[in-house]
């Protein structure tokens, strides 16, 4: 069932019954590879939609609502990983996707990682922004927290409030942004937050089982720990296929261009050797492959009698993790 959207011009709404319940979902349409984007806890697939409309020119965009999220069903149970994993292999079937990109947020990261290791070769590839990659530890402390308490004092809260607060709190992001966040988390059910009952899917069983390409984009005050990131290099080390396999640090994730500049080559006629992560430095001011700067990087330490390693002495360089 679908229906024209007026708040996005050619972009269409609709709902399909995936695993027994409905998903809602925004789609920017057109013949062209799908791209199936998972907001995180308390979003909804509108908090895409910034991003795609600079994506939408190469990309058929699918945004759907998670359960207990947006216009999606929000039944009173059944809100683990392995719930929404099965709701997006649903949505997939269901609207007949090809070798869908899964791009996923935080808890829409943990989600594509599930779907991926579940579909194989079935996804094109996959980018993971800021995945809930934590440890047990950690996922007790926020289950304990009083987070759900301050959601359901949110939900009691008017528009106009939680407007004002998330101005205060992002004093830098676009009214547009801020008005879609603060829908989606009015949107937001209490049965929803029962995803942060741990343990969250183990990161390295999913990491190892993903066999298509993969970039793990990471945010500079993100959920995922210095110790995760290099559990994850050591993961692609050991278990590098011919898909080749990227990891960047200091993504600009709040500058669409860059996405849209950094997700097309990803997906584009790199050879083997040169897919490899995007490096930047530590002023954000250009990027270039790290396959390139560590040859670059070991004739110049070579020419001054170094035989340093290049991931052990920065440079200035933002930590980025390489396999090609």
């Amino acid at each position: 069932m679908t229906d024209s959207s007026p708040s996005t011009e050619n972009w269409t709404s609709g709902v399909c019954e995936a695993n027994g319940i409905d998903i809602h979902y925004l789609r920017t349409g057109g013949d062209k590879p799908p791209l199936i984007a998972l907001h995180g806890l308390t979003g909804n697939g509108a908090c895409w939609a910034p991003l795609a409309r600079a994506l939408e020119s190469d990309y058929d965009v699918v945004m759907p609502d998670a359960r207990g999220h947006g216009k999606s069903s929000a039944p009173l149970h059944g809100y683990m990983y392995r719930d929404y994993a099965s709701d997006v292999i649903g949505l997939i079937e269901a609207l007949g996707l090809a070798a869908p990109v899964l791009l996923g947020h935080s808890m829409g990261g943990m989600t594509a990682s599930v779907v991926a290791s579940q579909l194989g070769t079935a996804v094109r590839g996959v980018i993971l922004a800021d995945p809930t990659f934590i440890s047990p530890e950690w996922q007790r402390e926020v289950q304990e927290s009083d987070v759900v308490e301050q959601h359901r004092q949110l939900l009691g809260s008017n528009k106009s409030d939680v407007l004002a607060q998330l101005r205060l709190r992002h004093p830098h992001r676009s009214s547009e942004m801020v008005e879609l966040i603060a829908d989606a988390r009015l949107q937001t059910r209490i049965a929803a937050f029962e995803v942060l009952t741990p343990p969250n899917p183990d990161y390295r069983g999913l990491v190892r089982s993903i066999c298509t390409p993969i970039l793990l984009v990471i945010g500079g005050k993100g959920v995922v720990s210095l110790e995760t990131r290099k559990n994850c290099r050591l993961l692609i080390d050991a278990f590098s296929t011919n898909s080749y396999r990227m990891l960047a640090t200091g993504f600009p994730m709040t500058n669409r261009t860059a996405w849209r500049r950094r997700s097309n080559p990803f997906y584009g006629r790199w050879s083997h050797r040169r897919a490899s992560c995007l490096r930047s430095n530590s002023r954000g001011s250009r990027w270039r492959c790290q396959y390139c700067h560590d040859q670059q990087y070991q004739q110049s330490t070579a020419n001054a009698g170094k035989t340093l390693d290049p991931r052990q002495d920065a440079g200035g360089w933002a930590e980025t993790l390489h396999q090609c």
